[in-house]
């Protein structure tokens, strides 16, 4: 090889190294943004946060912060000597497989186990709930239908939503809790009363139940959480299970559920629902006709459609708000976010999914933080 030769190869393997230090320093700084996000939130984050994010049939971003305040561990310690629990255990810091409660997120998971009877032509949307639990039509409610269970729209009339998960946790049985559900008093029509509640979804859960001949969280399993990797995720050890939020997951289980449902419905080349029930499901539910009975103020003007909020709207979140009222498309964007303030969501046109797992009671400013997450993480992703 002649000298002109070795030292054209040595510039060429030189501006190769270059170009690959470029792409990796490229790949750090990418979300460097939403790095330093999240250290200037986390007090208000609980004192502990993880965010995944998946894109392009991978992960791309995945980073933890830990720093609980002193004032956060005080509480952590009161709470877990009167729960009776390892107060270091409760207090560790959190990662991508930590497993703690997703409150509101279970929503999500419940809708989508539901839509696979409808998958299989083993449930209809249109069925009444009377059709399966005789209960419900004797109290009168025999006429909701299982469209209306999944969208919040029974027209039932519950108790605040504390009261309401006490209620459940303390029922021996599945038929106790629809019993217990069948006493309240109605507060408007079905199909055109928005309430946010319990209570459809776990009517939902006792007809697949009945369906089936197998208890939710055998049905949940077996359904959702072993066809989409998802082995840390389950709906806890109570005699009920509550399926509008009793699920404990992590980001990384979660974030498996919603690639599934990003790729309409396949997971690692598996079918879990059908490419149209997952479009069924980011269909606003909640029409003009409906009233609003009660709405969580982090997502008031949010539309709902199947076990999740869905903005039907171009992209909301450049906007100053988050309302969109449009009937009948698809969402462009799903979320299912939890009392404790973890927020999973769905970008149907930027074609990701991201998940935040926090455990934290502080709500207010949660949405304008949500908003300012997710334009964040899109600019990472242009």
């Amino acid at each position: 090889m002649s000298y002109k030769t070795q030292l054209l190869c040595r510039k060429c393997s030189l501006f190769f190294v270059l170009l690959l230090v470029l792409q990796v320093g490229h790949a750090q700084n990418q979300f460097s943004k939403v790095d330093e996000w999240i250290k200037d939130n986390l007090k208000d984050l609980g004192g502990r946060a993880v965010l995944v994010i998946y894109k392009d049939g991978k992960l791309v971003y995945d980073h933890a912060e830990n720093d609980l305040t002193p004032m956060q561990q005080f509480v952590g310690k009161r709470i877990a000597r009167k729960q009776g629990r390892d107060a270091d255990e409760l207090l560790q810091d959190f990662g991508s497989n930590t497993k703690i409660m997703i409150a509101s997120c279970s929503k999500w998971l419940s809708a989508a186990l539901v839509m696979t009877f409808v998958d299989e032509g083993k449930l209809n949307l249109e069925d009444t709930v009377g059709k399966y639990l005789p209960m419900l039509t004797a109290n009168g409610k025999g006429q909701i239908k299982i469209w209306q269970c999944l969208s919040h729209l029974t027209g039932i009339k519950t108790p605040p939503l504390k009261e309401g998960i006490q209620e459940i946790s303390k029922a021996g049985t599945m038929e106790d809790t629809i019993e217990k559900i069948a006493a309240n008093e109605m507060e408007g029509e079905p199909g055109k009363t928005f309430h946010y509640s319990n209570a459809g979804l776990q009517i939902a859960a006792a007809v697949i139940e009945k369906i089936s001949g197998k208890d939710f969280k055998t049905l949940f399993r077996e359904r959702i959480a072993e066809p989409c990797d998802m082995p840390n995720t389950d709906f806890g050890n109570g005699n009920v299970p509550l399926a509008a939020g009793g699920a404990r997951s992590t980001a990384t289980d979660y974030l498996h559920f919603l690639t599934m449902i990003l790729n309409n419905g396949t997971y690692n080349g598996k079918q879990i629902l059908s490419a149209d029930a997952v479009a069924a499901m980011q269909v606003n539910r909640v029409t003009t006709n409906c009233s609003i009975a009660y709405t969580p103020a982090e997502a008031a003007g949010w539309g709902y459609g199947f076990g999740e909020w869905v903005l039907p709207l171009c992209n909301p979140l450049a906007k100053q708000t988050w309302s969109c009222t449009e009937e009948g498309v698809r969402s462009s964007f799903a979320s299912s976010p939890g009392l404790f303030g973890s927020f999973p969501w769905v970008d149907n046109d930027k074609h990701y999914a991201g998940f935040l797992l926090t455990f934290c009671f502080k709500s207010k400013g949660r949405s304008e933080r949500y908003r300012s997450l997710k334009n964040l993480v899109d600019e990472a992703l242009q």
